[in-house]
């Protein structure tokens, strides 16, 4: 296109020259010279396109030489759009010379000890508060966005300093490549990004994703890794995790609720148990006693079998005790009622 525009208004200029300097006819003949280019050419133009800067500088050098070298409309428009457009063209041994890439290796390392060292300080503090630390936490990934954006700026626009039509292509180009190549990493990333704007969860925050449940600890462009209980580290596809239901059990509170399980005989004082329950939950260095303890009782069938199951709910004041928690709670219970005589062991599924 910007080679069409430039051949049609350097026509139009040197048919103005040929008529105020009284050329002969066949080199008057505008219009046929221009449909003839234009053919040639294969060229399709827009005449309502604005003129660019590039655009008079062409019609300017056409109307000093076109008559003193007394070359025909057709080599001239050639000539002067073929040397100027050539003249347009980046010098590529200047923006990548080894001195400009050694200076962005130098900047990618600094970027990357920067952004290490901010994050562990910032894990730190966050291991040290409990009240802070999920809100602490939730800053590492967008220290990382920010840090790598800001290189990637300094080493683009500041060191390289390629024009801005180069850099446009190769965003282009660039774009296309990895939009062919690698759709499932850009689904990854896009997701990333609403992960961290939308936040249904952040660093520090206990959620169930499928099958899995564990503690954020890391949510990246292309991937959430979780530990579970186990202490297994498991890496999330972020497009999987926006796809599917998210529970988050503590949703950015440094405290959770933790459920016990026992299952128990029919016959059972289920008054007494409740009270022994509450009390088991109670004297846990965990718990968390500004929020309420509730026992609830179902019947359930299990191996042919009728049983009484209890659920014991309370609190942890930190959610990285959940499960310490939860067998704290289920030892302390089932301690009490074997030493009172509510049940034997032998009847404790």
């Amino acid at each position: 296109m910007k080679k069409a525009i430039l051949y049609f208004f350097v026509l139009m200029s040197l048919h103005s020259v040929a008529q105020k300097n009284n050329i002969d006819s066949s080199q008057k003949d505008s219009s046929t010279q221009i449909k003839k280019v234009l053919v040639e050419k294969r060229v399709v133009f827009d005449t309502q396109k604005v003129i660019t800067y590039d655009t008079i500088r062409v019609v300017e050098l056409a109307k000093s030489n076109e008559f003193a070298k007394k070359k025909t409309v057709k080599e001239t428009v050639e000539q002067t759009v073929e040397e100027t457009l050539e003249s347009d063209k980046p010098d590529l041994s200047k923006i990548f010379s080894p001195g400009k890439i050694f200076w962005s290796i130098i900047v990618c390392l600094l970027a990357y000890i920067l952004i290490r060292l901010l994050v562990i300080i910032v894990e730190r503090f966050a291991e040290r508060s409990t009240n802070h630390r999920i809100t602490l936490k939730s800053i590492s990934p967008i220290i990382r966005i920010i840090g790598w954006t800001l290189a990637a700026i300094i080493i683009i626009q500041g060191i390289f300093q390629p024009p801005m039509s180069t850099v446009i292509a190769a965003m282009a180009s660039v774009g296309i490549a990895i939009g062919f190549a690698s759709q499932d990493i850009i689904k990854n990333i896009f997701g990333g990004i609403m992960i961290i704007f939308d936040r249904p969860f952040q660093v520090g925050d206990k959620i169930e994703v499928g099958d899995y449940y564990g503690e954020v600890k890391e949510i990246g462009l292309r991937s959430t890794r979780i530990v579970t209980k186990d202490d297994s580290l498991v890496s999330l596809p972020n497009a999987e995790v926006v796809n599917k239901a998210v529970s988050n059990a503590n949703a950015g509170e440094a405290n959770c609720q933790v459920v016990a399980e026992i299952y128990l005989p029919l016959d059972i004082n289920t008054d007494m148990v409740r009270q022994i329950a509450k009390e088991a939950a109670q004297v846990s260095r965990y718990i968390y006693l500004n929020k309420p303890i509730v026992v609830l009782f179902f019947n359930e069938v299990k191996d042919r079998r009728s049983f009484l199951k209890m659920r014991l709910k309370a609190y942890v004041s930190d959610i990285r005790n959940e499960f310490a928690f939860q067998s704290d709670m289920t030892e302390i219970v089932i301690s009490e009622l074997v030493k009172k005589g509510i049940i034997k062991k032998e009847e404790l599924m």
